[in-house]
């Protein structure tokens, strides 16, 4: 098997994970066009974006941990394959139910986050392993971005078909270059897959995840919420249990308790409530016809544009938090990402009347998460054994689709709860929604400082599972 250079391998990893990042948020503009195209209903529309979020929460944690066990390359090229197979089924749906499987077929590839993140740790010198994360965070956080302010004009130009295809033709070309030249790390974990904890985790995943995206049309106090509310608490606590006395855990509880990892975790799911609320509701406001008292009329390819401003700042926050970092410390790089986050959302609540106004704090935010993705990563990373990087990252990255999902019911809730007679939210809706995602990110930001600092030198990386007289040192 031919050794790839680093650089190379930094490609595959990065084209992976960002093209699985912008399909997380390329179909959502496009929505109101495949539910004409498809001739459905709204409520079934939606699916194409709750399927991929569920199907990407249960698969990141437990393909990050079957990584960890039988090999990252190995299961990298399967996700990668998954992807590739989920975009050609969806590109070629005849009907929303076969759109709606392949959606779930591609929220596979939310694994390529942990397993590229721990081949990086793997693979790469230790001098590199902190900007390459950093870089690679900044990838992830842009094709977010990118899939906002892209969909428009892919749509537009050529079929929302065109969504798909394009991924196609680039996940294609990443796996056969990931199969002859990503190496395959020797560092292994012990141990097998605890399928017993894998249900679990799915099942409070989606007990907590399905009624947070469904509640706005179930209705909050239904019985179906309430219920599966009450089954999430339940499948957690016995999970936990599970876990606990588990030999061979899937999420091993004593790495989640170090301090670095769960005050992380905390300003994740915090971070997350505001990032994704951000992207899911500001296209709308601009979009909102002047008529209402607010908003701009904006075309789905002009509210993109306006959010570019976003894309081009956490991408560039993100690419020089690795040169950052050595300097001032991931805990300072979370820290200032929050707080930015929280200064965008202030802003936003008290001026929106003008587009440079929203461009201004598209452009901010998009600071606070090219710094704050990058951090949590490296935080992670450095904080935990090398068996577990897999595992603990996917974790992470899950953490804050929570956090968004959270964030997102929240704002929804205060958005949509009083509308004007032609059906559209009042200004005040949006205004009360960006203070919470303000109050929120100065939440993490609070999160952010507690998480424990190195006192002497650079962080090293810890190789052995964390037991009662060793943790892993701390990072900066």
């Amino acid at each position: 098997m031919p050794r790839a250079s680093t650089r190379l391998t930094f490609t595959v990893l990065a084209t992976g994970a960002g093209v699985f990042s912008m399909l997380q948020s390329l179909i959502a503009p496009a929505l109101p066009t495949v539910q004409h195209a498809l001739h459905t209903s709204q409520s079934t529309a939606t699916w194409v974006m709750t399927a991929y979020l569920l199907s990407a929460s249960v698969f990141t944690p437990i393909l990050g941990r079957v990584g960890d066990l039988v090999g990252k390359k190995r299961t990298l090229v399967a996700v990668l394959l998954a992807v590739l197979a989920g975009c050609l089924v969806a590109a070629l749906a005849p009907n929303i139910g076969v759109l709606i499987v392949a959606r779930v077929v591609q929220g596979v590839g939310g694994a390529l986050f942990p397993l590229s993140f721990g081949i990086i740790r793997d693979e790469f010198a230790p001098g590199e392993v902190s900007g390459s994360i950093s870089n690679l965070s900044a990838v992830i956080a842009a094709g977010g971005g990118v899939g906002i302010v892209a969909a428009g004009p892919i749509v537009s130009a050529l079929d929302y078909r065109w969504l798909f295809w394009i991924p196609v033709a680039i996940v294609a070309a990443t796996v056969l270059i990931a199969a002859r030249y990503v190496p395959e790390s020797p560092k292994r974990a012990e141990g097998k897959v605890s399928w017993s904890g894998a249900v679990l985790l799915s099942g409070w995943l989606v007990a907590l995840l399905l009624p947070l995206s469904q509640a706005g049309r179930w209705g909050w106090g239904s019985a179906k919420v309430l219920g599966l509310f009450a089954a999430a608490v339940v499948l957690f606590g016995v999970w936990l249990a599970t876990e606990a006395r588990s030999r061979s855990p899937l999420i091993d509880l004593r790495v989640l308790r170090l301090p670095a990892v769960w005050t992380t975790n905390t300003a994740a799911l915090l971070f997350g409530a505001g990032m994704y609320s951000i992207w899911s509701f500001l296209p709308g406001f601009v979009q909102t016809p002047s008529a209402a008292g607010y908003g701009f009329g904006a075309s789905v390819t002009a509210s993109g544009l306006l959010m570019l401003p976003m894309l081009v700042a956490m991408f560039l926050s993100g690419m020089l938090s690795g040169r950052l970092e050595p300097r001032v410390g991931a805990k300072a790089l979370l820290t200032t990402g929050a707080a930015l986050g929280a200064l965008a959302c202030g802003f936003l609540t008290l001026w929106h009347d003008e587009q440079w106004q929203v461009a201004v704090v598209s452009g901010l935010f998009g600071l606070g998460i090219g710094l704050a993705f990058a951090a949590m990563a490296n935080l992670i990373v450095g904080s935990v054994p090398a068996e577990q990087t897999g595992a603990a990252t996917g974790m992470n990255a899950n953490i804050r689709t929570i956090g968004g999902s959270i964030g997102a019911a929240l704002t929804s809730v205060l958005v949509t709860g009083r509308l004007q007679p032609s059906g559209l939210p009042y200004a005040s809706g949006y205004t009360h929604g960006w203070a919470l995602l303000a109050l929120l990110c100065l939440a993490a930001t609070g999160a952010a400082l507690l998480v424990p600092v190195r006192r002497t030198g650079r962080p090293s990386v810890p190789d052995a599972v964390p037991g009662p007289t060793r943790a892993p040192a701390q990072v900066r």
